[in-house]
């Protein structure tokens, strides 16, 4: 049975993921002909990854799922302690990234290359963690966590839901966000030259 806090994580997990897959595809293709709109879609992705993920995603992990599983798996401890470092320095990660990206775009190329090199490393860091949580924790709470930790989590994790992964309970203020992002983004990651 798949309860409904393992669904959301994962759904999260795949929104997160799509999106930092299209930043990679946006620093592959570079800013062309269209400097603003370009910074204006990676600006607002960078939004996207502080905004949900930093704010309301890590804390419902380290502060719900985890401390269970590793009560209830000691051999999970190393990768949580691991996983809740990446949590508390992530917030600053992602500021560093949006402050690296302003340089670039008010003082040039001269910039470029080290948001690039940033960038890349904290999507390909992200992707490793997001797959630790799902090959060691998410089994491990699987295999572990009784029905009423299950309860408890899927109350928990019912409350603060991303807002681009979740259809049905889409946050209308994330709306123009996510339009935003799609509909200047390039193809294949947007629709702006449809």
């Amino acid at each position: 049975m798949v309860h409904e806090s393992m669904r959301v994580i994962i759904d999260e997990h795949s929104a997160l993921s799509a999106m930092l897959r299209s930043l990679i595809m946006m620093m592959d293709r570079g800013p062309l002909d269209d400097r603003d709109q370009f910074f204006d879609v990676l600006r607002a992705m960078l939004f996207y990854v502080d905004e949900f993920p930093e704010r309301l995603h890590h804390p419902k992990e380290s502060t719900l799922l985890f401390p269970r599983v590793a009560f209830l798996a000691p051999q999970t401890q190393e990768t949580i302690r691991r996983l809740d470092h990446d949590h508390a320095k992530g917030e600053a990660s992602v500021r560093e990234l949006q402050h690296l990206l302003l340089a670039w775009e008010l003082l040039g190329e001269s910039r470029r290359f080290v948001f690039d090199h940033t960038v890349r490393a904290y999507c390909l860091f992200y992707l490793d963690h997001m797959r630790l949580e799902e090959t060691i924790i998410l089994p491990a709470a699987q295999k572990m966590l009784t029905e009423a930790d299950w309860n408890a989590l899927d109350e928990a994790f019912a409350l603060n839901v991303d807002p681009l992964a979740q259809k049905s309970m889409r946050d209308p203020s994330f709306d123009l966000l996510f339009s935003r992002i799609v509909m200047q983004a390039p193809s294949p990651i947007g629709l702006a030259d449809a």
